[in-house]
């Protein structure tokens, strides 16, 4: 009798593993295409930040109405029109799939173009977008986030001061990337630099690399004085 009860346990034991595994595949199944639009829509909300166009609620009309192109920069600087997927994960898209991402923008009538930008912070990973007038070199807009930095500290990147600092500032000094981040109180060049964050140092420092690395990689198209569609 127990070795009967014992295999009569083992196979309903098996049995509703198999079933609960079924179940969970198929739920996380139906729910990937919802997760996977709401990071799209997440990400279009940061891109129309950098915009200066906040608080949306509906956040695919607004994209619509001010984002104009999803664009790929070409090695000479060029832009061409991405007729994949619309992509979120801009570091992977840059590293993995060697796809430089350029959101053109219309706002009041001007030209913007919209720049993916990605690093590292104090405890994990920052990123954010830039934005520029149609010289390609004046900021019109910022938005930043990050994973884990320290609330009051570095967090403050994600602040509505902090990234106040931004429009007006000059991006290129004579074809190099100068826009950047200083430690608090040092700022030397008020076109191109901004304070960093009180007690943020390590936070500020990444910004400012996040900043020189990903433009850099757009200075063909920066300094590519055609006029792109």
């Amino acid at each position: 009798m127990n070795t009967n009860s014992n295999s009569y346990t083992i196979i309903y034991a098996s049995v509703m593993v198999v079933i609960v595994a079924f179940l969970l595949a198929f739920v996380s199944s139906s729910l990937r295409e919802t997760q996977n639009k709401n990071v799209e829509l997440d990400t279009k909300k940061q891109i129309l930040a950098a915009l200066n166009v906040k608080d949306v609620k509906d956040a695919e009309a607004e994209y619509n109405k001010y984002v104009k192109g999803d664009m790929l920069m070409n090695v000479d600087g060029t832009l061409t029109e991405n007729t994949g997927a619309f992509a979120t994960a801009y570091e992977k898209e840059a590293k993995e799939n060697n796809r430089l991402h350029v959101f053109v923008a219309e706002v009041d009538g001007e030209k913007k173009y919209v720049f993916p930008v990605y690093g590292a912070g104090l405890w994990g990973a920052i990123w954010g977008y830039v934005a520029l007038n149609s010289d390609k070199d004046t900021v019109y807009g910022v938005y930043f986030s990050h994973a884990s930095e320290t609330p009051g500290l570095g967090a403050e990147i994600a602040s509505a001061h902090f990234q106040g600092e931004f429009p007006g500032k000059k991006t290129l000094e004579n074809g190099e990337i100068a826009l950047g981040v200083v430690k608090n109180g040092k700022v030397e060049k008020a076109d191109y630099q901004v304070d960093g964050i009180s007690g943020g140092t390590i936070t500020s420092v990444g910004v400012d690399a996040m900043l020189k690395a990903c433009l850099n990689s757009y200075k063909n198209f920066l300094t590519n004085n055609n006029e792109e569609e």
